[in-house]
């Protein structure tokens, strides 16, 4: 299963603005009449029901939306460039990387239907109709459409399954999966025989739940060592885990120990989850003479195991029970806790412009500002008007303000696209943000 993947994508560029003039038999006085240019089509992620992996961009990771037409003569619009729609599966998180190399999440499309805007085409250019003054009635600029936003985004998909089936690798996971569903993993006597995650639909009465076998892991997995995160991603979405060992182990517990230890290191939610433990093999008959033994090193630990044969199908109905009872209030306690749940903070003070992001590094602050870098396109900084009309941008932008509550203080460094400038506090000069 490819399950992670980084796409280049381009929003359209907008059209450029004309410079045409009014030219009818009857009208001496013809002035400007040329149209603006088209807006850029945006590119948008949507979390697709027929998608249920990220194979279709296996080989094609770059997109760009349709560019805006270019403005007319007669006043006319240029046409608006075609959005883009890139469809995924439902359980796909998106990230942005920022300035910085770092990957930074965008949205959680956990449901279908859900989808988020990942690039915004630029503006059309307006025509050489908005240039006309009274000492200059035929003017013959127009303006360039603003280029498309350009980014680099990663799509992570993590399964969403109610219960995850979790345990080292070779204990019977797959098995289990297939006696519990009708899911066909495939089961074979050695290691990693699951090499992506399956899932199953378990029939509770008239209910059910999902069902994944999540690929088996190893010491070292929250680093990637083996399998590593094709395990450990996919189960962050569960609400309850299936602990599965095998009876066969001379240390099951130990077994246990050292997954969950992995499960810590990867992120501490997931030690945290709720943990049906499941002792498999119970068939044989070196386990069957064992079991009083096992019984009581768990309950030294202070658990309760449920003893299974994945292969033989015994013991699974009290498993599912077991499984059931837990997974209910779990579920609804997991709903509760995400109405409840307050914004994550992040380090991002915003400006007024919603595209507006800061990056703090050390004492240099990358600003990515699409309006703002817009402007510099058009503007000359040598020329004193240039410079002022640059600076008062940050004020009605609100990135002056956006800077300060990102602690910037005099002599730190920002970066706007090829401009770096030295911030200069309030006290020291009118406008904070003066280049």
């Amino acid at each position: 299963m490819l399950d992670r993947v980084e796409l280049q994508i381009k929003a359209g560029d907008g059209g450029k603005g004309a410079i045409t003039f009014r030219r009818e038999k009857f009208i001496p006085f013809g002035g400007p009449f040329g149209g603006d240019g088209g807006k850029g089509g945006n590119i948008t992620i949507k979390a697709d029901e027929n998608m249920n992996t990220l194979r279709a961009y296996k080989y094609k990771r770059s997109f760009k939306a349709e560019n805006g037409g270019a403005g007319m003569t007669k006043n006319k619009h240029g046409k608006n460039g075609e959005n883009l729609s890139i469809g995924v599966p439902p359980g796909t998180l998106v990230y942005l990387k920022n300035e910085l190399g770092e990957a930074e999440l965008l949205s959680d499309l956990e449901m279908v239907g859900q989808e988020v805007v990942v690039a915004r085409g630029g503006n059309g250019g307006y025509g050489n109709l908005h240039y006309a003054t009274a000492t200059n009635q035929a003017p013959r600029i127009a303006q360039p459409g603003i280029p498309g936003q350009k980014k680099s985004v990663i799509l992570e998909l993590r399964l969403i399954a109610d219960v995850g089936i979790i345990g080292y690798p070779n204990v019977g996971k797959s098995s289990l999966l297939a006696a519990l569903s009708r899911a066909k993993p495939d089961i074979a006597d050695y290691p990693f025989t699951t090499l992506e995650p399956v899932l199953g639909v378990v029939q509770v009465g008239e209910k059910y739940f999902i069902l994944a076998e999540i690929p088996g892991l190893i010491e070292g997995a929250h680093a990637g060592k083996g399998l590593g995160h094709n395990f450990l991603r996919h189960a962050m979405r569960t609400t309850v885990l299936i602990h599965l060992l095998d009876g066969t182990s001379a240390f099951p517990l130990e077994d246990m120990i050292r997954v969950n230890n992995e499960l810590a290191l990867f992120d501490a939610s997931l030690a945290k989850r709720t943990q049906v433990l499941a002792i498999n093999k119970v068939d044989l008959p070196d386990v069957q003479a064992r079991v009083d033994e096992l019984k009581v090193i768990f309950a030294e630990a202070g658990l309760t195991p449920v003893f299974v044969s994945a292969s033989e199908r015994l013991g699974l109905d009290e498993l599912v029970a077991e499984t059931w009872k837990i997974l209910q209030p779990a579920q609804t306690k997991a709903k509760l806790a995400q109405v409840a749940l307050e914004p994550v903070k992040v380090f991002r003070p915003e400006a007024v412009d919603k595209d507006a992001r800061i990056h703090r590094k050390g004492n240099r602050f990358i600003l990515a500002e699409p309006k703002l870098e817009s402007l510099l396109d058009k503007l000359n900084l040598e020329d004193p008007e240039d410079l002022q009309e640059f600076n008062d941008a940050l004020e009605k932008l609100g990135i002056n303000q956006a800077l300060k509550g990102s602690g910037v203080k005099s002599g730190d460094t920002i970066i706007t696209g090829k401009l770096e400038w030295t911030w200069i506090n309030d006290e020291d000069r009118r406008h904070g943000g003066h280049v």
